[in-house]
């Protein structure tokens, strides 16, 4: 087992990375020191899986859980489930001294961590992920939240867990779309940091997409370190934790414009990515060797390069991107690379030219 510090003063926590987490999950958070009563707040999907293990490693450590469950898939990140489990926690007497187990993907991670950061100002959360988007990045760091019509994650908190289980026998159960999802989020930790991280994965990708667990476990590990040092720096993003959000910009309005069921987050992201490559060359002189690599990455991976979007999709588009958490005085902020490895935040972008970007990825789709 490898294990990743997220150091954060007396908020610091440790994040597992290895197998059998789930099983041994009641003995890692009897050492925590936490409330008998717990809740589990899972999806529809995973509950099936996993719930049962969880609960009962839960109850034999000597906790008193509940399970909540919450239907499968982003349509679920709302205020109006978070109502809903309000609703429960309270029926179940959850208390100040309870904690909350997130035990999901990145939809499920984010919307108990909210619930965790609101419930009675404030309950102790541990993350389960489920999947390896949530293992390498939602999961880390303390962003919880939920959507609005408007766009995604508008209303949130910075909410730190006390334990992270990255339990890597989940990948077995975990489907095809969902796995290369999450391999959008790895290519970004290269990208935005790790030039030698980025040629790994060219170089590996083929044993990466059947999952071979060694390969795996390193990259999860190395995901978490990187985004361990940038959150240990920089806890609720006024500087450099914004280049996680390299490819966010696009990638969640595109996820806004199609009611946050036509794309997976990994899949929008990988089509932003290539946009914000492809500004960046034309706004900082980025290679476009270098582009050209992204794309290719992302290609090898079996993510979409391209989408279809009508001239009224893309007006829409834009649209929802000038309502991203990123907007500064009105001006939408991109995070732009200079080389892969090294990226700047805060980069305003003329207009006609992000839409001509947005129309270069639509015409690609044409060809």
């Amino acid at each position: 087992m490898q294990n990743v510090r997220v150091e954060l003063g007396s908020r610091t926590y440790r994040i597992a990375i290895g197998p059998s987490l789930i099983a041994n999950l009641g003995v890692e958070c009897k050492n925590l020191n936490l409330g008998q009563k717990c809740a589990i707040v899972s999806d529809s999907n995973v509950s099936l899986i996993y719930g049962e293990t969880v609960f009962k490693s839960l109850k034999s450590a000597g906790f008193d859980p509940v399970l909540i469950t919450i239907p499968a898939g982003e349509i679920s990140k709302n205020l109006s489930e978070v109502q809903s489990c309000y609703e429960l926690l309270a029926h179940h007497r959850v208390e100040r001294k309870s904690f909350i187990v997130a035990l999901g993907g990145g939809v499920v991670g984010d919307l108990a961590g909210f619930l965790a950061a609101t419930y009675l100002r404030g309950v102790p959360l541990v993350q389960v992920p489920t999947t390896l988007l949530a293992q390498v990045d939602s999961s880390v760091g303390g962003k919880v939240g939920v959507n609005l019509k408007a766009g995604k994650n508008l209303v949130g908190a910075f909410y730190q867990p006390r334990y992270v289980a990255c339990d890597q026998s989940v990948f077995a159960t975990l489907p095809d779309r969902e796995y290369k999802a999450g391999l959008a989020e790895v290519i970004k930790y290269g990208i935005i940091y790790d030039r030698s991280f980025f040629v790994k994965i060219e170089q590996n990708i083929e044993l990466l997409l059947k999952r071979d667990p060694v390969l795996l476990s390193e990259i999860v590990a190395r995901c978490c370190q990187i985004k361990a040092e940038i959150v240990g720096q920089d806890e609720t993003e006024t500087g450099l934790r914004a280049i996680l959000n390299f490819g966010h910009t696009i990638g969640h309005g595109l996820e806004a414009i199609s009611g946050y069921g036509q794309w997976l987050h990994g899949e929008a992201i990988s089509i932003g990515q290539i946009a914000a490559a492809r500004l960046s060359a034309r706004l900082l002189g980025f290679p476009q060797i270098e582009v050209d690599r992204i794309r290719s990455l992302f290609s090898r991976v079996g993510l979409p390069t391209h989408i279809a979007l009508p001239a009224s999709d893309r007006r829409r588009l834009l649209d929802a991107m000038n309502v991203d958490k990123k907007v500064v005085a009105g001006e939408i902020k991109f995070v732009l690379a200079r080389t892969i490895g090294t990226v700047e935040f805060g980069h305003g972008v003329p207009e006609d030219l992000l839409m001509e970007i947005i129309e270069t990825l639509h015409e690609q789709g044409l060809n």
